[in-house]
């Protein structure tokens, strides 16, 4: 339904339920004032980060500059240098948004930085460096972003028992999102027997949303038929809505309600890539067909201002014929030839090879102005 006149989008947005976050962060954003207007005007409530995030705020934003000649003289290697920027930033955002953090309870306020992706299939050292990062940033309103590999999971697990609040990202599929909450529970279940406070452990699972209509049109347009063009634009909704019942289906398990009654946090699903690849569609339709009370949608600044200018929100909130209209859309694709389990390993794959070449772009303005640690005699062959 259209918002009515004079009525704020994002205001309205916000009221329906819908916590609205930022996908962006730089110090040109934060260092310029215009993160603490969004947070002010624009009802934004938390800050999502990538590795592709910060390697374009890297190579675009001069206020980087100073910092990196700094570490360059100290002797930071690259990987220092990326760490301690990317962590003084996420630091920052976590402080501009701590009033949101106090206001809400801790429920919003976050802001997300994320492991090594090269560390996805390696779950030891992704936990390992989830720790560091908790440590180095020292804010409670942080989240740990970890892929949702299923190395990443055993990560999750193991940093969640901790205490330590987890973004879990770039979830395509419903079975991985099964997987995704069943760690989280497996890590709570521990914290608990650890006795730690499960009410101060906060996570988000990031569904993946336009990219799912990126790679199944492009199979549909390869089909070619007039059946499989009739069902473009459609699977990433579905897709979304499905994900959204299969966590209602979770929180009606004896499991989950054992640690909801022992103060756990609900795993808020989160809308992830939500801004529109193809321009044929309305360019606001991750978001207005996805409001659902107690969910995030993390927008790009395109979006997001694409929204307050011209969002609408639905009629009602997702219903059991929603759902089933969803899983029949699926099923359709299945039978117009779209093998949807390879669209999302394939998504996933993917996504970590753009998050890798990200961290590698990442690196250029690093060794433009940093120069490497020399080795230490330790790490050399021994003085004749």
């Amino acid at each position: 339904m259209s918002v009515p006149a004079g009525t704020d989008p994002l205001a309205a947005l916000s009221a329906a339920g819908v916590s609205v976050w930022l996908d962006d962060l730089s110090r040109e954003l934060l260092a310029g004032g215009e993160l603490e207007n969004l947070i002010t005007d624009e009802h934004v409530v938390g800050v999502t980060t990538n590795p592709t995030i910060f390697a374009s705020a890297l190579s675009r934003g001069k206020r980087y500059n100073e910092q990196l000649r700094r570490l360059g003289i100290e002797g930071s290697s690259v990987d220092e240098a990326v760490f301690a920027l990317t962590a003084d930033d996420v630091r920052d955002g976590c402080d501009a948004l701590a009033p949101v953090f106090e206001r809400t309870g801790g429920i919003d306020g976050r802001v997300s930085i994320e492991v090594d992706p090269r560390m996805a299939q390696d779950a030891d050292a992704t936990a390992a460096m989830a720790r560091r990062l908790w440590e180095v940033v020292d804010r409670t309103n942080l989240f740990i972003k970890i892929p949702a590999t299923r190395k990443g999971l055993k990560a999750v697990t193991a940093v969640i028992a901790e205490g330590i609040s987890v973004n879990v990202t770039l979830i395509f599929s419903l079975e991985r999102y099964r997987e995704v909450m069943d760690a989280y529970q497996s890590g709570l279940e521990q914290a608990r027997e650890a006795g730690r406070d499960l009410a101060d452990i906060h996570s988000v699972a990031s569904f993946f949303v336009s990219r799912v209509d990126t790679e199944v049109d492009h199979r549909l347009n390869a089909i070619g038929t007039n059946e499989a063009q009739v069902l473009k634009g459609k699977a990433a909704i579905a897709n979304a809505r499905l994900a959204y019942q299969t966590y209602e289906q979770t929180l009606a398990q004896p499991r989950w309600q054992h640690l909801a009654a022992a103060g756990a946090r609900v795993q808020r699903p989160l809308w992830a890539s939500t801004g529109v690849k193809d321009p044929s569609y309305p360019d606001t339709m991750y978001v207005s067909e996805l409001v659902i009370a107690g969910t995030v949608n993390t927008m790009p600044g395109t979006t997001l201002k694409a929204f307050a200018d011209h969002g609408t929100l639905p009629a009602h909130a997702p219903t059991a014929d929603d759902f089933a209209a969803a899983a029949a859309h699926l099923e359709a694709l299945q039978d117009a030839g779209v093998d949807f389990e390879d669209v999302t390993d394939t998504l996933e794959r993917e996504g970590l090879a753009k998050f890798e070449d990200s961290w590698r772009e990442w690196a250029n303005p690093c060794n433009a102005k940093c120069t490497p640690r020399p080795p230490t005699r330790t790490d050399q062959e021994p003085a004749r």
